[in-house]
């Protein structure tokens, strides 16, 4: 309610606004009340208010006010800003990018939002909360939450009665990558026990696939959230405009003649800058046209429609971080780096033998290495995995940093604070950078350089590149327009920063903006290829040096950041797979044992069953046999027990040539001869040229058809196990949909049936998946 008292104008509610008297003006039969001379109005009306309405006032002899009718409500001019909530879960720092990105948008859709991460339980309550609530939350591991999340999912699972939340309008954006079996789980998982807590939902559920691409769905959704909180917003208006009041009082206790007064405010509205069209783009200088002098990569280059098309692109993201360099000789060590993965149990362990697995003339590299854990408390099964704390390449760092300009800064401390008075809702220090890192620790420790840059992050770009051609193809890739570039340039050819900043020469960022946008560092994760009853004391794994070519789009070769680290700390003691050279004698050449550091990843699902009796089938092309050749140490320890029964055990491994990348060949071989492994199938599939004992599989998917007979009876006659580890984003999709043809078949039935027997063993646990992209 609107009431004047004391010279000041006052609109009773929650919410605080202060309104210049310069902001009442005069509009049509509208008039500026009067007010008594004795009774002067301060310069300022101070506003409290919630709902978007007129006042209408009328003064005379004292003062009366009434509250406006609701048609007066529908035809709002002063706007208020309705409240929401964004929560964020996020792993690698993508859920938390989007949003803020809605926050920032938000501000030109007339809203205003508060945005936490889920695990700041101190800064939001939902059990008081009755705004709009927004989550957007990320996918890790098998289907599990973020860390992050982890303590926010524990509250909801506690013993809460079923209407807990029955307050609460609710939206999810659930990001996920359809290569892994439990797609965007994260968002399922919290979706779910809001529902079962009695919240409801004001939007539909979003699913993001990262294996195609999160801003097919993410654009789309963020679009529409808009008319939906909308919605939700004035459903909430109306109720509480069905109890406004009539508030008035006067002398003689007759109503006053009334007159109509409309406070306005310029209501936010887009971005002035958020729309750019080919015409202003000329007016300003910014266009594409000849850009040999820019050429490095075959991205940077824009062609017709999309050089000449109006761009939708993001707001300008808030710069929030201030960044001061101070020389000091208290600076953090490497030991430090601990503290990136502050809620596990680090260990730094020496790596005791590194393999070759494959010969030179192979593909693609593997190599198996054997940690020394023995003066350590970590335990594992076989089926867990583990992670690696790695660095950024060395020589990346120290481009990136020539690049910045910041050569003699390298070992100087940075200071990083809050920006007084910057916009940016929930804005706050990177928590992954520990207190007085270097510039050179920050980037090597602390920065993911090597992850594809965010659109936010090429908008934000785009301020600091002075040369125009180069300025809009940031531009572009960055708007809705320029979409499938982003895809196709991008984020196909993982287009780092550092590629975009050699092929963008007249791009000069400052540092505060790459601690703005680049993500935390993620540790590396592998599968245990070792039993630890087999072998005590030892933790084994193989991995694949990952490979990014030269390219049109990437002229600069690079290795994966984790495996060519790994593969350079085991240079000095490396030894090839048929080489009888023993680790002593690589260090007696005066070598020391590289070390790493490492902490255990539990992997409850991925496990023998409890019943050795059941047969279980493994499929494990390439690095995916990892997690197979620790069952089998299990299993051929478990054999040494007396009266012991094991049913079935079947191996179903590929690669491209026997004679260059057949990993694990000779330890294959004993478990089969020894009785652990009941049968081993494997297909070559770049020699074809050979006659194999089964026939002319070129893949493993190939391989499960042969033997369909017995696949059906194991997993469906005898309730077996099917395992399968490896490539999530090809093989595991195309073993499913051989397992559906093979259940088709044998059973009789339809493609729709055969898949809900599938979907039955995944249910039951009995088709496992261990997958990466």
């Amino acid at each position: 309610m609107l009431r004047v008292s004391g010279g000041t104008f006052k609109v009773v509610s929650n919410r605080s606004w202060s309104v210049p008297i310069a902001a009442v003006k005069q509009l049509g039969p509208a008039r500026t009340p009067h007010v008594p001379q004795a009774e002067p109005i301060h310069h300022y009306c101070h506003a409290i208010f919630t709902l978007r309405v007129y006042f209408t006032a009328a003064l005379r002899k004292r003062t009366v006010i009434i509250a406006s009718p609701l048609i007066w409500c529908r035809r709002m001019s002063l706007e208020t800003k309705h409240r929401i909530l964004l929560l964020y879960a996020s792993q690698c720092g993508q859920a938390k990018a989007i949003a803020e990105e809605i926050a920032e948008e938000a501000v030109g859709k007339g809203f205003v939002t508060d945005v936490c991460c889920v695990s700041q339980v101190k800064e939001f309550n939902l059990e008081k909360e009755h705004a709009p609530v927004v989550i957007i939350a990320s996918t890790t591991g098998c289907g599990e939450l973020p860390e992050t999340a982890i303590k926010f999912a524990e509250e909801l699972d506690s013993n809460l009665p079923a209407d807990h939340y029955s307050h609460i309008k609710y939206a999810v954006l659930a990001l996920g990558d359809s290569s892994y079996s439990s797609f965007a789980n994260g968002g399922k998982i919290i979706d779910k026990r809001f529902q079962q807590l009695g919240a409801k939902h004001f939007y539909a559920t979003g699913y993001a696939d990262d294996a195609v691409g999160l801003e097919l769905v993410v654009e789309p959704w963020i679009e529409g959230l808009w008319d939906a909180l909308k919605d939700v917003c004035q459903k909430k208006e109306e109720g509480v405009n069905g109890h406004v009041e009539k508030i008035f009082d006067t002398n003689d206790g007759t109503l006053a003649d009334l007159d109509l007064l409309r406070i306005e405010a310029d209501a936010p509205t887009e971005a002035e800058n958020s729309i750019i069209s080919s015409e202003n783009i000329e007016q300003n200088g910014i266009v594409a046209g000849p850009q040999e002098h820019c050429l490095v990569s075959n991205w940077v280059k824009s062609e017709p429609p999309l050089s000449e098309a109006a761009l939708n692109i993001p707001t300008l993201p808030v710069e929030y971080l201030n960044v001061k360099f101070q020389q000091s000789t208290d600076q953090v060590s490497q030991q430090d780096c601990f503290s990136l993965a502050s809620n596990f149990m680090v260990f730094q362990v020496p790596v005791a033998k590194a393999i070759s697995l494959t010969r030179e003339d192979a593909v693609k590299t593997a190599l198996f290495l054997e940690l020394d854990i023995s003066k350590t408390s970590m335990t594992y099964e076989p089926g867990d995995a583990f992670s690696i704390i790695c660095p950024n390449s060395r020589s990346e760092v120290e481009e990136l940093i020539q690049r910045l300009g910041l050569a003699d800064k390298r070992d100087h401390v940075v200071e990083i604070s809050i920006r007084p008075n910057n916009k940016k809702k929930g804005a706050h220090l990177p928590e992954y950078i520990p207190k007085k890192s270097t510039l050179q620790f920050i980037l090597i420790w602390c920065l993911e350089i090597r992850s594809v840059p965010k659109k936010a992050c090429l908008r934000a770009l785009a301020e600091y590149t002075s040369n125009p051609c180069e300025k809009r193809r940031l531009q572009e890739l960055s708007s809705r327009q320029g979409a499938a570039d982003y895809n196709r340039y991008l984020r196909d050819h993982n287009i780092c920063l550092l590629d975009v900043l050699g092929a963008l020469p007249s791009c000069r960022p400052p540092l505060s903006l790459l601690l703005e946008h680049l993500p935390k560092l993620q540790v590396r994760s592998y599968s245990a290829a070792s039993s630890s009853d087999f072998s005590p004391g030892k933790l084994q794994f193989v991995f694949n040096i990952v490979e990014f070519p030269s390219s049109p789009e990437k002229p600069i070769a690079r290795r994966g950041v984790c495996t060519g680290w790994l593969a350079e700390q085991v240079t000095p003691i490396l030894k090839s797979y048929e080489s009888k050279v023993t680790i002593g004698d690589c260090l007696s050449n005066g070598f020391s044992l590289p070390q790493l550091s490492i902490f255990s990843r539990k992997n409850t699902l991925f496990r023998l069953p409890t019943d050795s009796t059941v047969p279980i089938i493994m499929v494990g092309p390439g690095t995916g046999i990892a997690p197979f050749m620790g069952f089998l140490q299990h299993r051929q320890k478990q054999r040494e027990n007396p009266g012991s029964v094991f049913g079935e055990t079947w191996l179903f491994f590929g690669c491209r040539h026997h004679d260059r990348d057949y990993l694990f060949r000779n330890e294959l071989r004993s478990f089969q001869n020894n009785g652990t492994l009941t049968q081993l199938k494997v297909c070559f599939s770049r020699d074809q040229s050979k006659d194999t004992s089964e026939g002319k599989a070129k893949y493993v998917q190939h391989l499960l058809k042969l033997f369909a007979e017995d696949v059906t009876k194991m997993l469906l006659s005898e309730n077996g196990y099917l395992y399968v580890c490896g490539d999530g984003k090809n093989m595991a999709k195309d073993v499913a949909n051989s397992l559906t043809e093979i259940v088709s078949e044998k059973l009789g039935v339809d493609t729709l049936a055969a898949m809900k027997v599938v979907a039955n063993l995944r249910e039951e646990k009995r088709y496992l998946q261990d997958v990466w992209s």
